[in-house]
């Protein structure tokens, strides 16, 4: 599946569960990893939870494949990793707190190399 129709599934699906603040950045000048990530917020842990598996459903019925999905069992914060696309559906404190927008806009690669060892440990 090519990244603009995956991309566009996303926010449809976001976007039918009444995810908010819904924000696609591009990555592929700063990590391999992915091309792009889509972040949206979400009012409740059910809400959260409902906006990550409603991805993941839209996903596969389009014949797209989901590698694997993370933190649904808190549903604070849901990661949905689609290969070249990583969806986060987070509550807004949550998203406040970690601010990707800002660690994935404004960061130095290097710098960014830091925070992320940091997160892990």
């Amino acid at each position: 599946m090519k990244p603009a129709d995956l991309k566009k599934i996303v926010i449809a699906a976001l976007e039918d569960i009444k995810g908010k603040e819904i924000e696609v950045l591009d990555t592929r000048r700063l990590t391999p990893l992915f091309e792009n990530m889509v972040i949206a917020s979400g009012d409740s842990t059910r809400q959260v939870k409902a906006l990550a598996r409603n991805v993941m459903t839209k996903v596969r019925e389009a014949g797209g494949e989901v590698l694997s999905c993370e933190g649904e069992e808190g549903g604070d914060w849901v990661l949905v990793d689609l290969g070249s696309l990583v969806v986060h559906v987070m509550q807004p404190g949550a998203r406040r707190y970690y601010n990707l927008e800002g660690l994935w806009r404004e960061m130095p690669a290097a710098e960014r190399a830091r925070s992320f060892s940091a997160l892990a440990r």
